[in-house]
């Protein structure tokens, strides 16, 4: 069978190219661990893929910030139609509606067995963790395609109840495989509960999710920061109060909006792509956002951090930062007793919950987010907008199947 998939085709560049149907068995290819060819994966379902998101991790990929190879086929946000089965599955079948977490977890280690998927000790041969079409990751290919393979599939996919309830709210349940679980794990992180004030930096989808999930733990007031102000405009659409951090620290504007210049809890959803804040706004300065967070967390408080943070980073500012080592006024935090959470969300300890809330009208992600569904072909365009700041969250749909 034929299959299409996005590509990653250099510094600034995607493209959409044929590449094989999958197949229980893991084949040699751009970013795949030599240790990791020649992988059986009978334990694994192929889906006919219904949505796949574009995330920021992959534009950070896309920009020739990390160290992917070219022809990486991308994607790690996938929800799919189970088209086959392999020969020791046993409680996924043909014809199912699934939602896959981004992390890739045996569900037989030490790790998997504590609950932190994202950090699985037996899918990656370089390193805990891994993810579908990502650098460094193990080299499992991606879902930005329409058809992908899923390992150790009865304990990854997560199914839907019901296939036409699922169709009718896709756009919402296709943001269980990352953003909506790593925001709310941002938001758990960060201790938001009844009554919690909140600082989200960023308001790309992440941020979106992030302050999304802070009003569904009850927070009092959600404050999201950035220098994009349609991405602004779409925080306040639901609620959200905002600072426009190129017009200076956000501090002052928190205290303006709370009184106080504090909050109790911080979310960092900018990760190391980070601009300064104020006349350095067009600077490139990675830690600006984890010292922002130290100053406007109040003492006691908590740091969520799902934006990503890399090992390597070539196309850095300096050579320190090439390396992931930021300039952090880590004294400050420990002067405050602050604790930070770091790292992959662990999507299977959120999304069953995440899940029965979107099905119960409790929450509208896809609206908060925008969900924009674009046909796999469009791709490249739908990267060049996101690239450009654009306020939306673009979904691929490569059969079709998602109401216009």
């Amino acid at each position: 069978m034929s299959n299409r998939a996005v590509s990653y085709a250099g510094p600034g560049s995607v493209e959409v190219v044929d590449t094989p149907y999958p197949e229980f068995e893991l084949k040699d290819g751009p970013g795949v661990n030599p240790a990791n060819v020649g992988r059986q994966v009978h334990h694994g379902v192929i889906l006919k893929t219904i949505a796949t998101n574009i995330c920021g991790s992959d534009q950070h990929m896309v920009r020739g910030r990390t160290t992917a190879p070219v022809g990486l086929v991308l994607g790690h946000e996938i929800t799919g139609e189970v088209v086959e089965v392999g020969r020791d599955v046993e409680f996924v079948k043909v014809g199912d509606v699934v939602s896959v977490p981004f992390n890739i977890a045996c569900g037989r280690c030490r790790n998997c067995k504590e609950g932190q998927t994202g950090i699985c000790l037996n899918v990656n041969p370089d390193r805990p963790g891994s993810a579908y079409g990502y650098v460094d990751m193990g080299g499992w290919v991606g879902g930005q395609a329409e058809y992908v393979l899923v390992p150790y599939a009865d304990w990854n996919v997560l199914k839907f109840p019901d296939r036409d309830q699922a169709m009718e709210k896709i756009l919402d349940l296709t943001m269980l495989s990352d953003i909506f679980p790593t925001g709310f794990h941002g938001a758990v992180g960060a201790g938001v509960t009844v009554g919690s004030t909140v600082y989200v930096a960023g308001a790309g989808p992440v941020g979106l999710a992030a302050a999304t999930s802070a009003h569904l733990l009850g927070a009092a007031v959600v404050i999201v920061g950035d220098l994009n102000e349609d991405r602004l405009a779409q925080a306040r659409s639901f609620g959200c109060e905002t600072v426009d951090v190129s017009k200076g620290d956000p501090a002052d504007q928190i205290e303006q909006i709370l009184g106080v210049p504090e909050v109790d809890c911080g979310i960092d959803a900018v990760g190391f792509e980070a601009r300064g804040h104020g006349k350095d706004a067009a600077t490139e300065a990675p830690a600006t956002v984890l010292n922002s967070l130290m100053e406007i967390t109040r003492a006691g408080g908590s740091l969520g951090i799902p934006g990503l943070y890399v090992t390597g980073d070539p196309g850095a500012a300096d050579e320190a930062a090439k390396q992931g080592s930021l300039s952090m006024r880590f004294g400050l935090g420990f002067a405050k007793s602050h604790t930070f959470v770091t790292g992959q969300c662990p999507v299977m300890k959120y999304h069953r919950g995440l899940m029965q809330a979107i099905l119960a009208d409790k929450v509208s992600i896809g609206k908060n987010v925008k969900a924009t569904p674009i046909s796999l072909e469009d791709a490249p365009q739908g990267y060049a907008a996101f690239d450009e700041g654009a306020a939306q969250k673009f979904v691929l749909d490569p059969h079709g199947v998602i109401p216009r």
